[in-house]
């Protein structure tokens, strides 16, 4: 059987993060992406300009019609930047009983574009939270989720994963790019356990859609019959890997998207 991932998320002008980002992901590591789309977005490499939401009732049928034909094994959520879009996914979702959500709290582009509408975070916290497998907040979003400061070490970042299980996660992935130290480390936390996965951190500017592609890589991984520890951990080597291949692409003037096909474009 053919593994299926579709991720719900806004779409990226420039290829790099995103819709786009996500499918390139899935098909990197071969799964077949379907995608419902929340947003469009007039962005490149130096930021965004424009963002135009999809109106909920078309989002609902985006996700009926491919729900309803498509036996899908993973689901990833990245941008819904307003509360109508919220809670049209979560309806959604528990419409068609899906399974495998993972949630990327998407807040703020790596250019620093607020992509969010801070009214529309509560909406989050109580509608989409409660229904993830897992959710995947970089130190930023964790942090305002929380409406807390940053997490500056691998302690803080653990009870703020643990903030964030008392909101209804079955797990988090709370992810340290934006820490500081040798090594870039993410910690997965669930109720019984925290597992730490750590790679080297990599000096460069393209880290374009890191964390979109870091949480559909999981959705891939999940939808490929992984568990989540597993996936996570294939995930994280696949980020890294991406991001220390982005070198070979010219891509831009501002933060460039990462290698999604390193592996493949090497063997041409």
């Amino acid at each position: 059987m053919t593994a299926i991932a579709v991720t719900i998320a806004g779409s990226d002008s420039s290829g790099g993060a995103g819709i786009q980002a996500d499918l390139k992901t899935f098909s990197a590591l071969g799964v077949y992406g379907a995608s419902v789309i929340t947003a469009l977005t007039a962005q490149n490499t130096q930021g965004v300009r424009a963002i135009h939401d999809v109106p909920a009732d078309f989002i609902i049928a985006q996700i009926d019609a491919v729900f309803s034909d498509l036996e899908v094994n993973a689901v990833k959520i990245g941008m819904l930047s307003q509360t109508a879009a919220i809670e049209a996914v979560a309806k959604g979702l528990d419409r068609h009983r899906a399974k495998n959500i993972v949630l990327d709290p998407v807040m703020i582009a790596t250019s620093g574009d607020r992509l969010l509408a801070v009214d529309a975070v509560a909406a989050l916290r109580a509608s989409l939270i409660p229904r993830a497998l897992v959710v995947t907040p970089n130190l930023p979003e964790a942090a305002a989720l929380l409406e807390h400061a940053p997490a500056h070490s691998e302690a803080e970042m653990e009870e703020q994963a643990r903030a964030l299980l008392d909101l209804g996660a079955q797990s988090v992935l709370i992810k340290g790019g934006h820490g500081e130290g040798p090594e870039s480390v993410d910690l997965l936390v669930d109720a019984t356990s925290v597992t730490r996965f750590a790679e080297m951190r990599i000096a460069t500017r393209n880290t374009h859609g890191s964390g979109c592609t870091l949480s559909s890589a999981i959705a891939a991984g999940l939808a490929k019959g992984l568990d989540l520890k597993a996936a996570a951990r294939d995930a994280k080597s696949y980020v890294t890997a991406a991001i220390a291949s982005a070198e070979m692409l010219r891509i831009g003037h501002g933060h460039g998207p990462l290698h999604h096909f390193h592996e493949l474009w090497s063997k041409l």
